[in-house]
């Protein structure tokens, strides 16, 4: 089990003020209502709806508010959303993922190919970038959960692939069809993680610097402000001081 440094800037997005709450609330129950009209309606049942739950309870969203996204696709009158990966290269060369739910696919490609170039990157065919990352599952716990070896330890007795440990928490690596099963076995032992999910997690970083990494940034940040986009992975890292300044 190899010891990878945590990496950095991969879900770049901001909760500080309520407007962005408001509308990370919108996407996370989107997800919920997909999740459970392509599925089962049942959590214990559904590895996808279980996940977008867990997602939403750690942005403390109401479990009124997880019911009526629930019952909003049991009830028959949800849109229809297709799942699309938009992939390029953002400024400083980073690899970007872009992954959408979307109504409206000529909108949201257009929007997105927009904010690429308006920022200096550039969008390209599917599977341009993805080679770059690996499609893995990821369990995450508060690093207060467990210690770095108990967790390690955990992680092991579950099958899974790679753990990291810092303090901002504790990330455990699955292949994709295990990941319900590890993520299971975790919960048991270190109660509910604040997530698990299937994530781009590349296989290299590269450094960006503080000039190119800005434009990057703000990039990430407009396309989290697409309420289409539900997630968004790069490769890339900046320094402390931009990341600190950024997030000022």
């Amino acid at each position: 089990m190899a010891g990878h440094s945590q990496f950095k800037n991969i879900m770049h997005r901001k909760g500080r003020q309520d407007a962005v709450r408001s509308k990370l609330f919108g996407k996370l129950a989107r997800e919920i209502t997909v999740a459970a009209k392509l599925g089962l309606p049942d959590p214990a049942m559904n590895p996808r709806l279980r996940a977008a739950i867990i997602a939403a309870r750690a942005e403390n969203m109401t479990k009124d508010t997880i019911e009526r996204a629930i019952k909003k696709a049991l009830g028959g009158d949800a849109e229809s959303y297709d799942e699309i990966r938009y992939e390029g290269y953002g400024p400083g060369g980073a690899a970007v993922i872009v992954e959408v739910l979307t109504d409206n696919r000529n909108r949201t490609a257009g929007e997105v190919r927009a904010t690429f170039t308006k920022h200096g990157g550039n969008l390209a065919e599917t599977g341009a970038v993805s080679f770059m990352f690996d499609h893995v599952g990821v369990v995450e716990f508060d690093a207060q959960v467990a210690s770095a070896d108990a967790m390690l330890e955990g992680a092991i007795e579950a099958g899974a692939e790679d753990v990291t440990s810092n303090e901002n928490g504790h990330e455990v690596y699955a292949a994709q069809d295990a990941l319900r099963d590890v993520a299971k076995a975790l919960e048991a032992k270190f109660g509910e993680p604040r997530k698990a999910a299937l994530v781009w997690r590349p296989q290299n970083t590269v450094a960006v610097d503080d000039v190119q990494g800005e434009k990057l940034l703000k990039m990430i940040d407009t396309l989290n402000d697409n309420d289409d986009v539900q997630n968004v992975y790069a490769n890339f890292e900046v320094s402390d001081a931009l990341v600190a300044k950024m997030s000022a």
